[in-house]
């Protein structure tokens, strides 16, 4: 099994090879038959994941809305999209998972080719389009998982407007998908920053955003924390905006920042699979190439409020000094993905090693003191 273990840094490389989604579908497929062998009295598989990509470190634990975080590293959304390897990610060092995106109603994503490596840029470009089976199908599923073993850590869930769903009802469809998906998780994102659903972004700087926070607090009869995730392209302006109705609709926290669609610094010209300028290519953009600018996002945020509205940090996470850069920035919470198709699973292990060291040689004794301590 420790063999397997290893067998995993190929495999998620894959994902960024010359087929990045069919690299992904393997991987997510792999991960469901480690969990297939747990729930068959296998433990072992459990077992050696654990050993080897988890880290415990006191120090790391974080709590948030009544949750209580392993540690601050998590899974970001738009990796597990159907929650079908749900109950590995612990195993895999992870101290809480975002599933999804995931819709009211199924829909099979955007045309292929639709995911891509820009390896000079250790980025990720994504067109997907929310591809899923809808919040029925991950409801269903997730019951079923919940009932061989209890989650271990906080479980999130991306919610997404449908694609066929118009804009101005964009509500019932969150609301839709939330009240289905509740009683199987720990905290909500809304998504109106993807840039892979016609006009979501539109809804960021529209009427439509305070509507959305309302039906969903509405419905909230669960006290689920609900957090909006924005994009790194907004204005400070539009930011602002953003923060004010957070604390207006009481929602729980900020997830600092979606993909981007801007180009610019890219070493990367040409996309080989299309043969197209990279300028032309839709889609969004994560990994390096953001790091920076989720950064700045984070940090406005925390000295906008005074570090009382708790931050989900993501973005261009590849290394401890990076986690670092956002937790003295203002975030509680952390996320990657890019990061770890790169650097394979060690990365997670490593990351929070690190930090544990920056907290020795800052004279912390617990991360909480390190969030916006630049």
């Amino acid at each position: 099994m420790l063999r397997f273990a290893r067998s995993l840094y190929p495999l998620i490389l894959s994902v960024t090879k010359n087929d990045p989604e069919r690299g992904h579908q393997r991987l997510i497929q792999t991960l469901k038959k480690v969990d297939a062998m747990h729930r068959h009295g296998f433990a072992v598989a459990m077992e050696q994941l654990e050993q080897a990509f988890t880290h415990s470190d006191l120090r790391l634990q974080q709590s948030c809305w009544g949750l209580n975080f392993p540690n601050v590293l998590g899974l970001s959304a738009g990796c597990d999209k159907e929650g079908e390897a749900a109950a590995v990610w612990p195993a895999l060092g992870f101290g809480f998972a975002e599933l999804g995106a995931v819709t009211k109603y199924a829909q099979p994503g955007n045309d292929r080719p639709r995911l891509f490596r820009l390896p000079q840029d250790q980025a990720v470009l994504n067109r997907l389009g929310a591809n899923n089976e809808g919040a029925v199908a991950m409801a269903a599923k997730l019951k079923r998982t919940w009932e061989y073993y209890p989650r271990t850590i906080p479980i999130g869930i991306n919610l997404c407007k449908s694609k066929i769903t118009p804009l101005d009802q964009a509500v019932e469809d969150y609301v839709f998908s939330f009240q289905t998906l509740a009683p199987v998780a720990d905290y909500f994102v809304v998504n109106v920053s993807s840039p892979n659903t016609p006009g979501l972004r539109s809804l960021q700087e529209s009427d439509e955003l305070p509507r959305i926070f309302a039906g969903l607090q509405s419905a909230n009869h669960w006290q689920k924390p609900i957090l909006v995730k924005i994009s790194p392209d907004l204005s400070w302006e539009a930011i602002a905006v953003i923060i004010d109705l957070v604390k207006e609709h009481n929602l729980a926290g900020i997830v600092a920042t979606n993909t981007s669609t801007r180009r610019s610094g890219l070493k990367t010209k040409i996309l080989p699979q299309t043969g197209q300028p990279i300028e032309e290519e839709a889609g969004g953009l994560s990994g390096q190439p953001i790091r920076d600018r989720a950064t700045e996002v984070i940090r406005y945020i925390y000295q906008q409020t005074d570090g009382t509205i708790p931050i989900i940090g993501v973005g261009g996470i590849f290394t401890a000094e990076d986690a670092w850069e956002k937790i003295q920035a203002g975030a509680s919470l952390l996320q990657l993905y890019t990061g770890w198709i790169y650097g394979g699973p060690w990365v997670v292990p490593d990351i929070l090693q690190g930090l544990g060291e920056k907290l020795a040689a800052e004279g912390f004794s617990h991360i909480s003191q390190a969030v916006g301590s630049e």
